[in-house]
């Protein structure tokens, strides 16, 4: 038997013609998390910038979302205001409307002479009130007819007016604010059926003063 020299490790069989790194072991493989890692750090700036765009989205999102909010109720508090006048008005006409005869009944005793003492101070201050309320009267003698304003309870012709004219106010009107109360109710008149108006006669002797056949 052949004695093994001391010292000595048994060094494995290369096969022939192999290079000596083929003997060394090899490496470990990479996990399959370092295998996955990017190569290179991260920039943190790009996850930052994401966040801050779907911030940025979120409020204007919002404060659309506030305006059109803010909006709706504008236009809500405009409908009441607008519903409280509307009421109120219409309360007021109605309360007026009940006080026009004795109102009518003033303006016949003014007419008469018979608004005098006791009674001419409740007359005054009754007209001061319901002026203060927003009544206004209108209706006056001359004024062009207004089917919207007037009520005509008399028809005449006359030769002196160009236009349906209010020739007599037979009750005066009243309206509170834009809104009628009572048309004024008055006697009109027109024209004469084919006569001249004044106006068109002035203007036509003016013109045959002024003008004349010129001979050459």
């Amino acid at each position: 038997m052949t004695e093994e020299t001391p010292g000595f490790d048994e060094k494995p069989d290369v096969p022939s013609g192999a290079t000596p790194d083929d003997a060394e072991p090899k490496a470990a493989a990479p996990s399959e998390e370092e295998a996955e890692a990017p190569a290179g750090d991260t920039d943190p700036t790009v996850g930052l910038t994401a966040q801050l765009d779907q911030v940025r989205t979120a409020l204007a999102e919002r404060t659309a979302d506030l305006q059109r909010l803010q909006a709706e109720y504008q236009n809500y508090r405009r409908r009441v205001e607008r519903d409280r006048v509307t009421v109120k008005e219409i309360a007021v006409a109605n309360l007026l409307s009940e006080i026009l005869p004795v109102l009518d009944d003033v303006g016949r005793a003014r007419e008469h002479g018979e608004l005098v003492g006791g009674f001419k101070s409740v007359a005054e201050s009754l007209e001061t009130v319901v002026a203060k309320l927003g009544l206004q009267q209108f209706g006056k003698e001359g004024e062009p007819f207004d089917p919207t304003i007037h009520e005509a309870l008399m028809h005449s012709y006359a030769p002196d007016v160009t236009e349906t004219t209010c020739v007599a106010i037979l009750q005066p009107g009243y309206r509170i604010g834009e809104r009628t109360i009572r048309p004024a109710r008055v006697a009109v008149a027109e024209p004469q059926p084919g006569a001249t108006p004044a106006a068109a006669k002035e203007e036509k002797t003016d013109d045959e003063e002024s003008g004349g056949t010129e001979e050459v």
